[in-house]
């Protein structure tokens, strides 16, 4: 894997809260490796490790994209959705910031199956063919209009998902063993969510732009 500078400093990261980790009481002791010290009942998260992790993050990205690869980018908490979705645009990378559908990744071949079904049926509709459908599909596309919000977003970026490696912003409440790479960080706080995306934005797009000029 490449080695590159992603410019990851200890300060910008302290002055945001990205080492404030989740209340003492509320903590998953596989976090441990990953915490420095306790300061008033709150843990502390060790941010040499963030930053060593947060950079291999920007190096798997970068080789990822670099021989043309996609990423898709998940976040859906409130308060990072808008910030997943503009990653996402910056990045053009697929993204998920709604609620998440169970067996999107690890039985995609169903939920492939129902975007087929949902386009057909949106495309009977608009041609004004709706009162022929049948009773079992005018049942599905009611069904299925429940979860526009979240099939349209997939059904347009034709994504077909298989075996992406995972990178996880990950705070001391969370189980590290969700992700390949994984990002000790504040969750809470949008100055680090945004800060964590900012830097993996910027490996994914510098990716993009090797790839174009080495394809």
């Amino acid at each position: 894997m490449t080695r590159r500078y992603w410019n990851i400093h200890l300060e910008e990261m302290m002055e945001i809260g990205v080492h404030f980790g989740h209340g003492t009481s509320k903590w998953n002791p596989r976090m441990e490796p990953y915490i420095s010290s306790k300061c008033k009942g709150i843990h502390i998260i060790y941010l040499i490790t963030t930053a060593h992790f947060l950079s291999e993050a920007c190096d798997l990205v970068f080789d990822t994209t670099s021989r043309g690869k996609q990423f898709l980018i998940v976040g859906t908490k409130n308060k990072a959705a808008d910030l997943v979705a503009w990653a996402a645009i910056r990045a053009r990378c697929h993204y998920v910031n709604k609620k998440w559908l169970g067996g999107m990744l690890t039985n995609w071949y169903t939920i492939e199956t129902i975007l087929h079904k949902f386009r057909d049926l949106r495309i009977e509709k608009k041609m004004g063919r709706l009162n022929r459908l049948s009773k079992r599909d005018s049942t599905m596309l009611k069904r299925l209009s429940h979860l526009q919000t979240y099939l349209e977003y997939m059904a347009l970026q034709e994504c077909v998902i298989w075996g992406i490696p995972t990178i996880c912003l990950i705070d001391t409440n969370c189980d590290p063993n969700l992700a390949n790479i994984l990002i000790p960080a504040n969750d809470d706080v949008i100055a680090s969510i945004r800060l964590i995306l900012n830097k993996l934005v910027f490996a994914i797009c510098e990716g993009h732009s090797s790839y174009i000029q080495n394809p």
